[in-house]
């Protein structure tokens, strides 16, 4: 579709739990390249998959036909850079799976099951994604084009086993006229034609504009507007044809989580880059599920907080009286933490600071932030509990009012730098949404 070369695809089967990946059979070398999201390099008008100088463009019909006939396991070998585009729809390479057959393996199918509403939205673009918490994988997409031959569109995928072979896969891509000339002149849909994909009629089309279409195209027939507001009246195969590619073309973009899901995927406006950013999220929601349930042993549903304080033991050298963490409130593993410490009038350092005017010691609410930065660092190793975390310098230090028994410190901490065993770590407590102390950190790590 994009590149214009000339390609075959082929199916190989996979072991279990390998995934999907894409290789080049034509590159000396060419290693697997895993269908998950950090590999994705390039969103422009399609999804294109990479590691190093190795890329594989538009990928995501083939993803799609693969999420669609619930496929984990199979190595997509292709001699080329893009697959095949064919009639632009993902029909093609779902017969060919289906006459190819379908082998169950000898394995549990994992699912990342969706246990709380997730969300994304562009509104300068009117783009807005929700997932909620369904037993299957369900999807409802609506388009509003300030189109006549478009118009609002709207479609439910509700069973994918029943629905997705007849009803999503024959759905082919489309573009708007008006585009068609600039998307050539960027140097992509070097292979589309009116084979490939239907374009949208959404601006006049005089002898010269037909005479330099056919020629960037290599088109021989001649190009009209006809009644159906597709060029050259191709018929559509579905009322709503477009919206049902939409939709497929979000199954695809989120078998990149690495695995299907069981959600509820409301759409409206959604592309390739809104769907991608939307399985960031998912998948970023879901390892800090795992991250619960390997330190807790359950994930924490229907809590509004990550690690309590057995977990934060799990991790943690300090204990009482010097464990100054009671909760993780949320932690995206090498980027940021927010801690919570409840300050209570049993604090031991109460006793004598000071006798009838309890106030926490400034040097304590440092050690608290420090302590919660150090939970943040710990999470970059592969074994925490393992190892330690000694600090080097505290600069900037400051404290802005005094912390008093009945409080709760709010400790939000960001990872500043990184490198090997060092790194700086930034930080601030809050009470009741006021700064009260706020310092930065330099640490390194050590082993136990």
């Amino acid at each position: 579709m994009h590149t214009g070369c000339e390609s075959t695809i082929r199916f190989v089967p996979a072991g279990v739990n390998e995934g999907i990946s894409f290789t080049r059979t034509d590159v000396e070398g060419c290693p697997k390249i895993p269908a998950l999201l950090e590999n994705v390099v390039d969103l422009n008008r399609g999804t294109t998959l990479g590691i190093g100088q190795h890329k594989i463009h538009t990928v995501e019909h083939v993803l799609s036909s693969l999420a669609g006939l619930e496929i984990d396991n199979v190595v997509c070998e292709l001699d080329n850079i893009e697959p095949p585009i064919v009639d632009g729809s993902m029909k093609p390479f779902v017969d060919k799976l289906l006459e190819a057959g379908i082998v169950e393996q000898e394995a549990e199918k994992n699912y990342l099951v969706i246990d709380r509403p997730i969300s994304y939205s562009e509104p300068d673009r009117h783009i807005d994604i929700v997932v909620t918490p369904s037993e299957t994988i369900r999807i409802t997409f609506l388009i509003d084009y300030k189109n006549p031959a478009l118009g609002t569109q709207y479609t439910s995928l509700v069973n994918l086993e029943e629905e997705f072979v007849e009803e999503f896969a024959p759905a082919r891509t489309f573009c708007f006229l008006s585009e068609v000339e600039a998307l050539r002149e960027q140097e992509i849909i070097k292979g589309g034609g009116l084979d490939s994909a239907l374009v949208i009629v959404d601006r006049e089309l005089d002898e010269a504009h037909k005479a330099k279409l056919r020629k960037l195209f290599n088109i021989k027939e001649d190009l009209f507007i006809g009644k159906t507001g597709i060029l050259n009246d191709i018929s559509m195969r579905f009322y709503n044809e477009p919206v049902r590619h939409k939709a497929a073309d979000l199954l695809g973009d989120l078998m990149l989580i690495g695995m299907p899901i069981k959600g509820h995927i409301l759409a409206a406006r959604s592309g390739h880059a809104a769907n991608v950013a939307l399985a960031k999220k998912i998948r970023e929601q879901y390892e800090k599920t795992l991250l619960s349930k390997k330190y807790t042993g359950k994930a924490a549903q229907g809590r509004d907080f990550m690690f309590d304080s057995v977990a934060v033991m799990n991790i943690m050298p300090h204990r009482y009286p010097f464990l100054l963490v009671d909760r993780i409130i949320d932690l995206e593993p090498g980027k940021r933490v927010i801690a919570q410490k409840n300050v209570t009038i049993n604090e031991p350092f109460f006793e004598g600071h000071f006798p009838g005017h309890p106030i926490m010691p400034g040097v304590l609410l440092i050690e608290a932030l420090a302590q919660a930065g150090g939970f943040l660092l710990l999470h970059t190793l592969e074994e925490p509990e393992k190892k330690l975390v000694y600090f080097m310098s505290i600069d900037n230090a400051r404290f802005r009012r005094p912390v008093v028994p009945g409080d709760v410190l709010r400790m939000e901490l960001e990872m500043m730098a990184l490198r090997r065993n060092t790194c700086k770590i930034s930080g601030k407590t809050y009470v009741d949404g006021q700064v009260v102390t706020e310092a930065t950190f330099m640490s390194v790590i050590v082993d136990k």
